[in-house]
């Protein structure tokens, strides 16, 4: 017979606090970005670096990087550098982005974009100064790391960031602009070579980290591939509803750049939809998991309910 004491009823386990996890999160992530680029001679162009590296952001990328290293069995610190280098390497796509060249935008984050600061020549060689260093931290910091590994994380990035992944996206995108024939299967191809790439990497670079099985990078890099398309079709419906305020950038521009999004093709109530859908499909890709993927999964359902 099994006795039970009435007067001590098994606990619930707590909520997961995604809100303090993410909070956390960033701030480890911008104590060590702020660490490891101080200013030096020439100052401006590591002033230039960091006014846009430490502009701020929701640091999503480096955070997944993080959560899946401790998923698959390696702590924060293992995979803290490479979690920096993620957040240098977007830092470098959205300076080069905002140049007149490419989306010509004159905010981010709700301050002028670094080319209205620095001027065009400094920002370009500011975002290419944080994609070599996003390489040499990785290299040169990584710590009780498998060597192996560490060369997989770095490939792994470097595939990320080229034509096979966002200088091919954005080639397309930029080829795409005021056509009126873009297909669906263009916009498929566009997003996941851009905003998709880098949440992709950040996922499978963590796991990477720590030695993650193959079985079980193939589930994190579904996943990462369903919360990056979701993360697209969302921002592609905030820059249709929410405010330059809200933003923290120009809003609806893609509409007058005349770009195809997702919205303009299927329509907010389908977009919402599939955004929907490919957040459930992520989820369920982590099940396996059990509750060492509870940050995934809340950081799926973050994507479709963000405002900004």
């Amino acid at each position: 017979m099994v006795l039970t004491d009435d007067r001590h009823p098994p606990q619930q386990e707590a909520p997961f606090d995604l809100r303090a996890y993410l909070a956390e999160g960033k701030a480890r992530v911008e104590d060590a970005l702020d660490r490891c680029l101080p200013i030096t001679y020439p100052e401006r162009i590591y002033e230039s670096m960091r006014y846009s590296l430490l502009a701020g952001g929701k640091r999503l990328r480096p955070i997944l990087c993080l959560a899946t290293c401790e998923l698959a069995g390696g702590t924060w610190e293992m995979a803290m550098p490479t979690a920096c280098a993620l957040e240098m390497l977007h830092t470098m796509s959205l300076i080069h982005d905002d140049l007149p060249a490419m989306d010509n935008d004159d905010y981010r984050r709700g301050k002028p974009t670094n080319h209205k600061v620095y001027g065009e020549d400094i920002a370009i060689l500011a975002g290419d100064g944080l994609l070599a260093y996003a390489f040499e931290i990785v290299a040169d910091t990584t710590r009780n790391v498998e060597p192996q590994n560490i060369l997989r994380a770095i490939a792994r990035l470097g595939r990320t960031v080229g034509a096979a992944g966002l200088v091919g996206g954005q080639v397309v995108d930029l080829e795409s602009e005021g056509k009126s024939d873009v297909t669906l299967e263009t916009l498929n191809f566009i997003h996941p070579h851009k905003t998709s790439a880098l949440l992709e990497a950040s996922v499978e670079c963590g796991a990477i980290l720590a030695g993650a099985e193959a079985a079980d990078l193939d589930r994190l890099s579904r996943y990462a591939r369903h919360i990056g398309l979701a993360f697209q079709i969302i921002d592609d419906i905030l820059d249709i509803t929410a405010s330059k305020e809200v933003l923290g950038k120009t809003a609806g521009k893609d509409v007058a750049a005349g770009k195809v999004t997702f919205p303009s093709l299927l329509g907010l109530d389908e977009s919402r939809r599939r955004a929907k859908e490919l957040v459930e499909s992520a989820k369920a890709e982590v099940s396996a998991f059990g509750s060492a993927a509870l940050p995934l999964v809340a950081i799926a359902d973050y994507i479709t309910s963000r405002n900004y």
